[in-house]
């Protein structure tokens, strides 16, 4: 990073042109936009074509296969940069967390709780709900406080086919426990975990050379290399 900056100083110090983008007064949606990662990733995309959410692929690629198509790009750009991966892998969760989210009660006490959802007081809600988003520890004391913990209880929300979400490790506990209380304890705990920074075939794939020709690396060219290329190192794993 501080070779990179010591280059770009020494270009801003010799003239060499840049180009600026600015920010728009709208903010770009990520829903039914094409042209929001060739925007966003305009090195990723120079002639501004191949966005996800094509009108002409959607037919026959979903937005998760698109982006895998991508990661696995010949010449592992999209693989390699920096931010792609992780920013697409947020909009999946927050597409799946927003379309998938539901509340879930149980039907004897739907209009039980129906009732009890209309009579709610708006702000004393909307005060429990700040004070928990700050860290706070709170203990209802009020009949209309107690109402709103009573709600909470009643209430579950869902979004198991969100992966990383809570409700995903809520329903993963609860497949752990069923299998103990099926089979039992387990006896022994086998943990795999491949030693990618040291095999050939992870190196290969994380390096850019077509051809696989194993070579003596120091250790920390290894580690650079596969911290530069997650996609690899799960493809190897």
């Amino acid at each position: 990073m501080s070779a990179l900056k010591a280059r770009a100083l020494k270009h801003l110090e010799n003239e060499g042109k840049t180009l600026g983008i600015g920010h728009d007064d709208k903010p770009e949606s990520m829903y039914d936009n094409p042209q929001a990662y060739p925007q966003m990733f305009p090195w990723l995309f120079p002639y501004g074509y191949g966005g996800i959410g094509q009108a002409r692929l959607k037919k026959k690629l979903s937005e998760s296969e698109h982006k895998k198509c991508l990661l696995m790009y010949h010449d592992k750009r999209f693989q390699m940069d920096l931010y792609f991966p992780i920013v697409a892998f947020n909009h999946e969760q927050m597409k799946a967390g927003v379309t998938g989210s539901h509340l879930l009660v149980k039907r004897q006490k739907f209009a039980e709780i129906k009732q009890r959802l209309m009579s709610l007081d708006p702000s004393v809600l909307s005060n429990l709900i700040k004070r928990l988003a700050d860290g706070e520890h709170v203990q209802p004391e009020t009949k209309e406080e107690k109402d709103c913990y009573g709600i909470l209880e009643d209430l579950d929300h869902v979004g198991g086919h969100v992966q990383g979400s809570l409700a995903t490790k809520k329903y993963m506990r609860n497949e752990i426990w069923s299998l103990i209380s099926f089979l039992g304890a387990p006896s022994w705990f086998i943990t795999l975990s491949p030693a990618d920074n040291r095999h050939p075939i992870c190196l290969y794939l994380a390096d850019t050379g077509e051809k696989f020709s194993p070579a003596l690396r120091s250790s920390a060219e290894r580690n650079r290399l596969i911290a530069s290329n997650p996609v690899a190192a799960a493809c190897f794993f």
